[in-house]
């Protein structure tokens, strides 16, 4: 009742006021470790003292099984496509909006308050954020992972070639024949920035030839 009535008299007011809070909601569900918390309710021990210490799916997958893995893999998507859904809902779907919930999202991931901002990697967020964008990128970057890693058997490179190409893949997929907004193309490309950066251990480590294989089972 009482938004509904400063909605009424102040519309604009209110209009700045939600949408300000939309980079603070936006970094707290990117933040939410899921990884964490969903193996210690498979009552296994911090992920973050095993394999590779990450919070992400990957980590997740080989040291807790399938399940767990698919489970984190699907939080870490659909937190990073609420984020961006909620700035759209709240601001008439403004692409630029939901661009800045999609970046904040990410940082939120990669950077976690609840973690001394140690977070993930950001891959299955950064999937998560553009399907409310483009997800005609995201079946694309998703099918570049997967020949990356058939081919080459190496998660990682998969992770960094769909990364790399994210940016490109709006631009192309967005609308196609015209070019998306400056804004989408100037935050997929932050986006996948920070993604790759995330990724520097694992590029030293496929230069030096020392990355982990995966081993595909009969």
């Amino acid at each position: 009742m009482i938004v509904s009535v400063i909605s009424f008299a102040f519309p604009d007011a209110l209009f700045v006021n939600v949408t300000t809070l939309i980079p603070v909601v936006a970094y707290l569900l990117g933040s939410i470790p899921f990884g964490l918390l969903v193996v210690k309710v498979f009552g296994g021990t911090d992920i973050r003292s095993v394999g590779s210490g990450n919070i992400g799916a990957a980590n997740v997958t080989r040291n807790a099984g399938a399940i767990a893995g698919a489970l984190t893999l699907l939080l870490d998507v659909g937190k990073g496509y609420l984020a961006v859904w909620i700035a759209g809902h709240w601001t008439g779907w403004n692409i630029r909006w939901m661009m800045l919930g999609a970046i904040f999202a990410v940082i939120g991931h990669v950077f976690p308050v609840w973690l001394q901002f140690r977070g993930g990697k950001g891959v299955a967020t950064g999937l998560g954020v553009f399907l409310p964008i483009c997800w005609q990128a995201v079946v694309a970057a998703v099918v570049l992972w997967l020949i990356v890693v058939i081919f080459w058997r190496y998660s990682s490179l998969g992770s960094i070639a769909a990364a790399a190409a994210m940016p490109v893949l709006v631009y192309v997929l967005y609308a196609p024949g015209h070019a998306p907004p400056e804004f989408v193309s100037l935050g997929t490309i932050l986006i996948a920035v920070l993604i790759l950066a995330k990724h520097r251990s694992n590029i030293e480590r496929l230069i030096a030839g020392d990355e982990p294989r995966l081993k595909f089972r009969r």
